[in-house]
């Protein structure tokens, strides 16, 4: 796996709701209708370099590509349907000329944008959208994207301008998931899919140049983009610097406008040089059991190390205030955000009366940790806060995600894990963020082993009806979100602020995203 589809320190993904900008309109039950905007062409010469935390990792089709570098270039090269834009999260339309038409329950009609064209020149047809989505749902392919759709049945071409969906059930996020996959041209991919992978061709507003592995992506702007946020600049640069040393000099010498990942310790000092912001993410640091070993299949037991936790001491010390105490499956500012019932402040008198409850004398087992260099510095305040309850002895082994996965979570030869996550890379909604640990096999079977539980039972049931039912959605969330806090098979510790760093005198429209990377779309440069 890669790092963007593992871990949050690469996978924060691509979800602060903020102030829609300019075309990216607020979704409440229909889209944002394109009104064309007053953009000249870039300023002859204008360039944009900006200093990107993550190596490439992976290459750039959107069937597969997973990288937190490749998929943030992704933003500026392909188009959905629809999109959402990267800072605000707000759904508009891309590829899309209007609001998908509604059939009936299962069917939908979209028409496409006029004028559309691939950076090759060649216009986007239907024919295109349908391979798109028939190769995401291609199970040979084995795209990390098709768990997102599972409700798509079927997509056909009705004439040169519309494609129908056939959905396999009523689904009220439809729109919502028409931004997990991206339009690509048929016949360059069925030409070569490794050739394509390694120089790919969409129909954003920035065509891509080139990628020099562990250096820099090269982009300029695409003149026949016709859509919402025409490329601003003539060229962009973005250098590949993962070392945070190198990146926090190349914001302070003027080699870049902006940089990701601020280090914590530099924000108060680049802030003399520019803005720099810390956006709340969904990105979390989540503990999880193994639910099917004893003592740790006992709920009690759960509940008792989440009230053991420091988690203000992890806050203060590890993030410098750059992370938020979890008190729900999402962060607060996530727009279906509800406080859950449970809530786990620091409380060591209770987490000691819950072990007792439990019949838990003696506690002792070996908590795995991912090596991340944050989740380094907090396993062990962790270890502190937990090794202080009476009766607990625990140790500590951090390893690199794919050991702690494929050698240890994944064959059940593991008690606790603490490791940081965040799909919100893939799309904001909450049945999403759900689905992600808690559907399908690979998570609440294979990993937590929860799936035998009612409980368990009765979270797929909550999440159908959400997903099935908009009227039902709220209620149906909250119960899910209830269940989840209070089982705590795999639950979020924190929730983690992200810093980024921008020239506000050089950048004009530029907003920080709450994930990895960053967005230039609808930025330009400062006259």
């Amino acid at each position: 796996m890669t790092k963007h589809f593992e871990h949050s320190e690469s996978r924060r993904g691509f979800m602060k709701l903020m102030a829609g900008v300019g075309a990216g309109f607020a979704f409440s039950g229909t889209l944002g209708t394109f009104t064309p905007r007053a953009f000249a062409a870039p300023t002859a010469g204008s360039t944009i370099e900006a200093g990107i935390a993550y190596p490439i990792s992976t290459g750039f089709d959107p069937l597969t590509s997973s990288g937190a570098s490749s998929m943030a270039a992704n933003l500026h090269i392909f188009e959905g349907l629809v999109d959402l834009h990267p800072a605000t999260r707000q759904p508009y339309l891309a590829l899309a000329a209007a609001e998908p038409e509604k059939v009936d329950d299962v069917t939908y009609r979209i028409t496409l944008r006029d004028g559309a064209k691939f950076h090759n020149g060649n216009p986007v047809t239907t024919e295109d959208v349908v391979y798109s989505f028939e190769r995401v749902l291609d199970p040979a392919k084995a795209s990390l994207f098709a768990q997102f759709i599972p409700f798509i049945d079927s997509v056909k071409k009705v004439d040169e301008k519309v494609v129908e969906f056939k959905l396999k059930y009523p689904f009220a996020l439809f729109k919502e998931r028409l931004t997990i996959v991206k339009i690509v041209p048929k016949a360059l991919v069925e030409a070569g899919q490794a050739a394509f992978d390694a120089n790919p061709v969409g129909t954003g507003p920035y065509r891509f140049v080139s990628a020099t592995k562990d250096d820099r992506i090269v982009f300029e702007a695409f003149a026949d983009y016709k859509g919402q946020y025409p490329a601003q600049v003539e060229k962009m640069t973005w250098f590949l610097l993962s070392d945070d040393a190198a990146r926090v000099t190349a914001q302070e010498s003027g080699r870049v406008q902006a940089i990701e990942s601020v280090p914590y310790l530099d924000a108060e000092r680049l802030k003399r040089k520019g803005t720099v912001e810390s956006v709340q993410s969904f990105g979390l640091l989540f503990l999880m059991f193994n639910c099917e070993k004893a003592p740790f299949n006992n709920p009690k037991v759960r509940q008792a190390l989440h009230y053991g936790l420091d988690t203000q001491k992890l806050i203060d010390v590890v993030f410098l205030g750059n992370a938020k105490a979890a008190t729900s499956y999402v962060q607060d500012t996530h727009p279906d955000y509800v406080k859950a019932a449970s809530q786990y402040d620091f409380d060591k008198a209770k987490a000691e009366a819950l072990l007792a409850e439990a019949g838990v004398t003696e506690l002792k087992f070996e908590l795995l940790a991912t090596d991340h260099s944050w989740v380094k510095e907090c396993a062990p305040l962790i270890l502190e806060s937990w090794n202080a309850l009476k009766g607990v002895k625990v140790s500590l082994k951090h390893l690199q995600s794919g050991a702690l996965y494929g050698a240890h979570v994944d064959k059940g030869a593991f008690e606790v894990v603490i490791a940081p996550g965040d799909p919100s890379v893939f799309g904001n909604d909450l049945d999403l963020l759900l689905s992600w640990w808690y559907r399908g096999d690979v998570w609440p079977k294979r990993r937590f082993r929860w799936s035998d539980t009612a409980e368990y039972a009765e979270l797929q049931k909550l999440l159908d009806e959400a997903a099935k039912d908009p009227s039902a959605s709220k209620a149906a969330w909250e119960k899910a979100i209830n269940i989840i806090a209070e089982h705590v098979p795999l639950y979020p510790i924190i929730h983690r602020k992200l810093p980024t760093a921008w020239n506000d005198k050089a950048l004009t429209g530029f907003q920080p995203l709450p994930t990895t990377g960053m967005s230039f779309i609808g930025v330009g440069r400062a006259k």
